[in-house]
C-alpha cells in the first residue's frame, strides 16, 4: 500500500496522496507556528522571572556590594548561576569594567541564543544616589527549549496521532467511496468491451446516488444508444444486401436468358431458324458417339434444292428465301422432336436421325421429297414449285466420326442429282 501511495497509478490514490501531502504540510506549518509561539511565550515568561529575581537580589547587592570582596562576590554569583533559569551573571563596576562574568555553560556548547535583563546598582547617601555599577542576568534558548520540550512533545505526538488516524481514515474512505467503485466500474466497462453480447450493461454494487451512479447511468445510456445504432445499421445492411442479392439474381437470370438466346442464335441459321452447319455437326457427333456406345444405328440425310439458282434468278432472292423457309418447315413437320435438322449450305439441308435404320430413313426422305414436290408456293401472285435431291446413309459399326457419314451421304446426294434430280439415293 505504501509503495502504491508513493507511486500511484490510478486517480483515487493520486488524489489521496495529494490531499494527505497538503494535510501534512499544513500540519507541519501549524505545529511549527505553535512551537514558535510557545517558545516566545516561554522566553517572555523566563525574562519576567529573571527580572523578578533581579529585583529580589538587587536590594541586598546594592547595600553590600561595596563591602564584598572578590571571594564573596564570586560566591554570590555562583549561587545565582545555580538557579534553573540563569545561564550567566555579569557584574560591572562604576567604570563599566567587569568585576565578575560567570557562565553556567561551556564555550564548546554555547546556546543558540541568549537574552538578559540588566539593572543599575546605586547606594543612597543623604538623599543622593551614588552609581556603583550594574548587574546583568542571562538566560538562553536552551532554558526555553528545556521548558517547552514537554509541551512540544505533546504537540508532536498529538499531530502524529491525528495524522496517522486521518491517513487510515483517508485510505478507508477513498477505498470505500472512490477506489473500489472506480475499480469495479473499470472492470465492468472492460467486460462490456470484450463481450459479444450487445445487451450487457454495467451494474455497480455501490448503490449510493452520487457521481459514479450517474456515470454508470450515462455509460448504460450510451451502450443502449450504440446497440440501437448497431441494430439499425444491421437492418440497413441486411436490406441493402437483400436488395443487392435480388438485383444480382435478376441480373443473373437476365444474363442466363441472354446467354441462352445468344447460344441459340449462335447455333441456329438466321433465316430458317434451324441448326447451322457447326452446331449440327457438333450435336450429330455427340449422338453418333452415344449410338456407337449403345450399339444402335443412326441415319444421315443430305438434301439439296434442285436448280435453286433458277428460282433466285426468276423470282428474286426474296422469293428464294421464302422457298428455303418453306422447305425447312416442311422437313420439320415430317420429323420427330429428337431428330436434328440443319441448313448446312446455301440450299442444302441435313437431317440426323437417331436410332433409325437405312430403310426407315429412306422412307422418311422420300416422304419429304414427295411432299415438297407436291407443294407449291404463292409469292407475289406467282406460283413457285421446286424439288429436292436427297442422299441417305446409315452408320456402320466402325463409324466414329460424323464426317465419314457426311462424305458418304454427299456422294449419294450427287448420285441422285446425276440420275435426274427429284429422287432419293441410298
Amino acid at each position: 500500500m505504501f509503495a502504491g501511495f508513493r507511486s500511484p497509478n490510478n486517480l483515487s490514490k493520486k488524489m489521496m496522496r495529494v490531499i494527505l501531502s497538503i494535510y501534512l504540510a499544513v500540519t507541519f506549518f501549524v505545529t511549527s507556528m505553535q512551537f514558535l509561539t510557545e517558545y516566545l511565550k516561554t522566553q517572555n515568561a523566563i525574562l519576567d522571572e529573571l527580572q523578578q529575581l533581579e529585583q529580589t537580589v538587587h536590594g541586598s547587592i546594592a547595600r553590600s556590594i561595596w563591602q564584598y570582596n572578590q571571594t564573596q562576590l564570586e560566591a554570590l554569583v555562583a549561587g545565582l548561576i545555580k538557579m534553573p533559569i540563569i545561564e550567566g551573571v555579569e557584574l560591572l563596576d562604576k567604570d563599566n569594567k567587569a568585576m565578575i562574568d560567570a557562565r553556567s555553560y561551556l564555550t564548546s556548547s554555547v546556546p543558540l541564543s541568549t537574552f538578559s535583563t540588566q539593572s543599575d546598582i546605586h547606594w543612597s547617601l543623604n538623599n543622593s544616589q551614588i552609581y556603583l555599577g550594574s548587574i546583568t542576568l542571562y538566560s538562553s534558548s536552551q532554558v526555553v527549549l528545556d521548558r517547552v520540550l514537554f509541551g512540544f512533545a505533546l504537540i508532536a505526538v498529538t499531530a502524529i496521532f491525528k495524522l496517522s488516524l486521518l491517513f487510515w481514515l483517508f485510505v478507508w474512505a477513498f477505498n470505500r467511496y472512490l477506489a473500489t467503485p472506480l475499480s469495479e466500474l473499470m472492470l465492468q466497462v472492460q467486460d462490456v468491451q470484450l463481450s459479444q453480447d450487445s445487451t450487457k450493461r454495467i451494474h455497480l454494487s455501490h448503490t449510493e446516488d452520487n457521481e459514479l451512479m450517474q456515470l454508470q447511468q450515462h455509460i448504460n445510456n450510451m451502450l443502449c444508444s450504440m446497440a440501437r445504432d448497431r441494430e439499425r445499421l444491421l437492418e440497413d445492411e441486411q436490406a441493402k444486401r437483400s436488395w443487392l442479392e435480388q438485383a444480382v439474381a435478376k441480373r443473373t437470370e437476365a444474363l442466363q436468358i441472354s446467354n441462352e438466346k445468344l447460344k441459340e442464335l449462335a447455333s441456329k441459321d438466321s433465316l430458317t431458324q434451324v441448326l447451322n452447319r457447326g452446331s449440327f455437326f457438333e450435336m450429330a457427333q455427340q449422338l453418333l458417339s452415344l449410338a456407337q456406345r449403345q450399339k444402335s444405328t443412326v441415319s444421315f440425310i443430305l438434301m439439296d434444292l434442285d436448280l435453286f439458282k433458277e428460282v433466285n434468278d426468276t423470282f428474286g432472292h426474296f422469293a428464294g428465301d421464302k422457298v428455303l423457309i418453306h422447305c425447312t418447315q416442311t422437313i420439320q413437320s415430317l420429323l420427330r422432336k429428337s431428330d436434328l435438322v440443319a441448313r448446312v449450305g446455301g440450299e442444302e439441308f441435313a437431317v440426323f436421325l437417331p436410332d433409325t435404320g437405312l430403310d426407315d430413313a429412306y422412307r422418311i426422305a422420300n416422304t419429304i421429297r414427295q411432299t415438297i414436290a407436291d407443294s407449291t408456293l404463292e409469292i407475289d401472285n406467282k406460283t413457285i414449285a421446286y424439288t429436292l435431291s436427297i442422299g441417305v446413309v446409315c452408320s456402320e459399326p466402325d463409324d466414329e466420326l460424323i464426317d465419314e457419314l457426311f462424305k458418304r451421304v454427299d456422294l449419294k446426294l450427287y448420285g441422285a442429282k446425276d440420275k435426274g434430280r427429284d429422287r432419293v439415293e441410298k
